[in-house]
């Protein structure tokens, strides 16, 4: 049947449903003429094979070729022992890496030693013993900040004298806990989640 056969009876259909006219009835499609010649008796038939057992199943190896195996009208346990062979092949045990669920999580990775001796945790917890190279840069920052004991420049009044002042005798402010109250409720409630 072409196209243009098809097309032109679909047309006239639509237009006889328009008119309100009767659809013509479908005409019966031609009959497949038998294959076989009538004059050769009986048609040959292909040897009937019988269903794969068990014991066949038994005989496959992996990587067989397992098709008659899972054929229809093969007995459904026959089926399951013929996959399971297929499947026991090592080749579909292999893991693609894409599954995220087959790593064992309860086993954290340790942090390598190289980076732990950088965090600033390990340092004030003191995991660590300094190397020798850190000793060698504290001790090069320790004298470039020069001696400690240096006394601290005397006041202008005195430097004009010629007198030295003796700083040791006047005492530091000392700040009284009413002090630090009243400081705080001059300055109002302060937020403390605002950063400085």
């Amino acid at each position: 049947m072409s196209d243009s056969s098809f097309l032109s009876r679909w047309s006239r259909r639509k237009a006889a449903v328009r008119e309100g006219m009767p659809v013509p009835a479908e005409p019966a499609p031609p009959a497949v003429a038998d294959a076989v010649p009538a004059t050769s008796g009986a048609a040959p038939e292909a040897p009937q094979v019988p269903a794969p057992t068990l014991e066949d199943v038994a005989a496959l190896r992996p990587g067989d070729e397992i098709g008659r195996f899972v054929a229809r009208g093969v007995d459904e346990s026959v089926k399951r022992a013929a996959l399971k062979t297929l499947f026991a092949d090592p080749h579909f045990n292999v893991m693609d890496g894409l599954d995220i669920y087959i790593d064992d999580y309860s086993k954290p990775d340790p942090i390598p030693p190289e980076i732990l001796r950088q965090l600033r945790q390990a340092e004030t917890l003191g995991l660590f013993e300094p190397t020798d190279e850190e000793r060698a840069a504290a001790q090069a920052a320790a004298a470039a900040a020069g001696p400690a004991d240096v006394p601290p420049a005397a006041p202008a009044e005195f430097a004009e004298s010629g007198e030295t002042a003796d700083t040791t005798d006047i005492p530091a402010p000392v700040e009284t806990p009413q002090q630090t109250v009243s400081q705080s409720a001059e300055q109002g409630p302060q937020d403390p989640h605002k950063c400085a």
